[in-house]
């Protein structure tokens, strides 16, 4: 059902999914994928889990910083002059 989830689009179920492949199974490649994923679409969590992975030497530079970008973007296409008021 989170493969389900995280298909759809749910960042928490790909966050989880991470948290699962990394600790249950040893797959750090697979975690760091679901955590690219999460990040550009703006979760938070997964921000600082692949900040974290980045430290650690998991993730190369180039791709940590593609998905800062991408998750700076996602944060920005959700903030409104609307929802500010």
């Amino acid at each position: 059902q989170l493969e389900e989830a995280a298909i759809a689009g749910h960042v928490g179920a790909r966050f989880t999914l991470a948290h699962n492949e990394k600790t249950r199974c040893g797959r750090t490649d697979r975690a760091v994928k679901h955590l690219i994923i999460a990040t550009n679409l703006g979760c938070d969590y997964s921000m600082r889990a692949l900040q974290q992975c980045h430290e650690n030497g998991e993730v190369d530079d180039d791709k940590f910083t593609a998905a800062l970008h991408a998750h700076q973007a996602a944060v920005d296409a959700m903030n409104s002059p609307q929802r500010d008021e």
